[in-house]
């Protein structure tokens, strides 16, 4: 399970992330970046990166999307200590997504983290 102050839970913050941050597309996911840098907290500690999934209706039934989204809570757990403080970051899943293996996955959220992230691994 993701962690409570790893979580993106505002709507806000999802349409942040989405709209003014930068997005790499893979073909099972897309995910969105946004730097997390706000001038006005300026002199308070940063706050720690967090991170919101969407899975639609497109990815398949109930049961196919909750599969789906619990791989995905489990994948970003692990790579969240390497995103930047005060980042916020959402991961959409692709029709796709419903029918990959977890690697398959896996590979996809690296692969899209590494691309935003300008070549360093989380």
């Amino acid at each position: 399970m993701l962690p409570v102050e790893n979580r993106l839970r505002r709507r806000e913050d999802f349409a942040t992330a989405m709209r003014r941050g930068r997005r790499a597309g893979r073909p099972h996911l897309v995910v969105h970046l946004s730097g997390g840098t706000d001038p006005h907290s300026v002199g308070e500690p940063a706050s720690p990166p967090r991170a919101g999934f969407v899975v639609s209706k497109a990815v398949g039934n109930a049961v196919v999307r909750n599969r789906v989204l619990r791989r995905l809570r489990h994948l970003i757990r692990d790579r969240v200590a390497g995103l930047p403080a005060g980042s916020l970051v959402v991961v959409r899943a692709l029709p796709g997504a419903g029918d990959a293996a977890f690697d398959q996955l896996a590979r996809d959220l690296d692969a899209a983290l590494e691309r935003l992230l300008g070549g360093v691994r989380p």
